[in-house]
């Protein structure tokens, strides 16, 4: 017997969006799952594969994956923004040439990263003298301050805990992430902190660094969920998730 069916509309009444994650990244999917609730909203997962250090070579190889690792997004889903979840990897391979990379596969759609993300962020909260934490090594710290002073931010303060394995970076505690943005954020000459790195566990303590600075505070996982929702129309305003999300994006 052939079966009568019917066929609806997609999943995600109010949109559809779309996440590139790091083969390495233990962090981001769990911290999305936080940040994107708006109801209606429909997430999917893809994962690129990298190298399992954060080094300026790898991050520039990881190029040539992107377009397979979105291609396995499904592509009937019509996506109203995908995003490539890694900070590092935007600034080395470049904001524009992630876009265009994801766009090769799924054309004319909204495309976002955490360093675009951030900057927008920055612009948002109008913050012009930043607190900057990473976990990165030199070079890749370096590259990134240059990009973000480059987009009319001083980098008031900086801090690094200097590690190259994605591993490790995935178990540094929040307390540690804590203790970090309270030392780079009390200073007077900085008005707000960027925690770098979608694999760091920032979600938790961004409401209690927030409130122990009276500072804004950033990171790449809480901006690259609010820039997407935002491209995609969508607006979250809720407790624990940072004085970002009570900014509609521009």
């Amino acid at each position: 017997m052939r079966l009568k069916f019917e066929t609806a509309k997609r999943l995600g009444d109010e949109a559809v969006l779309g996440l590139v994650v790091l083969q390495n990244d233990e962090t981001v999917e769990r911290e999305f799952r936080q940040l994107a609730t708006a109801e209606g909203c429909t997430l999917y997962h893809t994962r690129v594969q990298c190298g399992p250090e954060v080094t300026p070579d790898a991050l520039a190889q990881m190029e040539a994956n992107i377009p397979a690792a979105a291609g396995l997004l499904p592509r009937a889903a019509n996506f109203d923004v995908i995003g490539y979840a890694c900070t590092s990897g935007a600034t080395i391979i470049g904001e524009r040439r992630v876009g265009e990379l994801i766009r090769s596969v799924h054309p004319g759609v909204a495309t976002s990263d955490p360093l675009t993300a951030v900057k927008a962020a920055l612009r948002t909260l109008k913050v012009r003298r930043l607190g900057f934490v990473t976990p990165y090594v030199g070079e890749v710290s370096l590259a990134m301050r240059q990009s973000i002073e480059g987009d009319d931010v001083q980098i008031a303060a900086f801090g690094s805990f200097e590690q190259s394995k994605e591993e490790v970076v995935a178990r540094i505690t929040p307390t540690s992430i804590l203790d970090a943005v309270i030392d780079i954020g009390g200073t007077s000459d900085c008005d707000g902190v960027f925690v770098s790195c979608t694999n760091l566990r920032t979600q938790e303590i961004l409401t209690e660094a927030e409130d122990r600075l009276n500072k804004p505070v950033i990171s790449s996982n809480q901006a690259l969920a609010w820039h997407m929702m935002g491209l995609a129309g969508l607006t979250v305003r809720s407790a624990g998730r940072g004085c970002l999300f009570d900014y509609a994006l521009p």
